[in-house]
């Protein structure tokens, strides 16, 4: 009785954790409420509520979240384009003059320069990206001091945080793609800043899973290609759905 009435509070605790966060709505009443009122859109209430005349310069923060998505799209598409004629090869080869060069450079050399428009694809998805990690830093700002982390969306808000986490390593990742001297002394200091992780059995362990070898040969480039292209959207993209998909459910946070 004991084991049954213990089990049994567990599952009342647990079972009441949810529906105090997602209360079971109707579909159709949800939809017809999201359709009817703007209250999920732009959060009125609060100033009709207070009678507060200044609350309108929070609403240009409330779109922080759509521009960063709108970059994402932005990225995808263009991503897709440059992948057409990037070759994820870092293998370091020295030109007839002592240069240093490699397929990964010489494709986008060759996207700027042969490929028609191909500076004006890169160059959206150079600055798209920097969009993004703004709009993502910025919507994180914002809804820290608006108190929209508060219950009941401490779950979004952990989303949120890793979304931001997937972001970073999106830019970075993205960084060394080029392979110029820029892209090299990146990876220089990110495989140094991850060997130098204690102790240091599990820092050359993360080095090797992240770049795949633990000093700057060009190997990383091939690593960092399939983080870039393959894994972060997929996760990206995952928790981007159920990250809106529980603003839809649950409605914009207030002001508090």
């Amino acid at each position: 009785m004991a084991r049954e009435s213990l089990i049994g509070r567990m599952n009342r605790k647990a079972f009441g954790y949810l529906a105090s966060r997602f209360p079971p709505t109707p579909w159709a009443d949800l939809t017809r409420r999201t359709v009817e009122t703007v209250q999920r859109q732009v959060p009125r209430s609060h100033a009709e509520k207070y009678e507060l005349k200044t609350i309108w310069y929070w609403y240009p923060l409330y779109c922080l979240g759509g521009i960063s998505f709108v970059a994402f799209i932005i990225l995808t598409i263009t991503g897709i384009l440059l992948g057409f004629y990037y070759i994820p090869d870092g293998t370091i080869e020295f030109t007839r003059t002592g240069g240093v060069t490699s397929p990964a450079f010489r494709s986008m050399h060759f996207i700027m320069n042969e490929v028609p428009f191909g500076f004006m694809v890169r160059g959206l998805h150079h600055w798209a990206a920097h969009v993004m990690i703004a709009a993502v830093f910025l919507h994180m700002m914002r809804v820290y001091f608006t108190g929209a982390y508060k219950k009941p969306r401490e779950l979004n808000w952990l989303l949120g945080v890793i979304l931001l986490l997937v972001t970073l390593f999106f830019g970075y990742s993205g960084y060394l793609l080029p392979a110029n001297d820029l892209s090299r002394g990146a990876a220089t200091i990110g495989i140094n800043m991850a060997k130098a992780v204690p102790p240091q059995w599990l820092g050359e362990l993360q080095t090797q899973l992240f770049f795949g070898e633990l000093d700057p040969t060009g190997f990383y480039i091939i690593r960092m290609y399939w983080f870039h292209v393959f894994i972060l959207p997929l996760v990206g993209t995952l928790l981007m759905i159920v990250h809106m998909a529980l603003v839809w459910i649950q409605g914009v946070a207030e002001p508090h």
